[in-house]
């Protein structure tokens, strides 16, 4: 299930960032596209997370 969630948290990010790409560019306001950067980083930093072992 954990898997699952994280799938689909990372698609809403995508898709939220593709339309705040498109809007901004549509309607030129300059924050959209900001938004969109925002958006697309979460996708990228949750996508590659750092795992970090435990050591004994």
């Amino acid at each position: 299930m954990k898997g699952i969630l994280r799938i689909l948290i990372a698609l809403a990010l995508l898709v939220a960032a593709i339309t705040s790409y498109s809007m901004g560019i549509q309607s030129g306001v300059f924050l959209f596209i900001i938004l969109g950067l925002v958006l697309e980083g979460a996708f990228w930093f949750g996508l590659f997370s750092i795992k970090r072992r435990k050591e004994a």
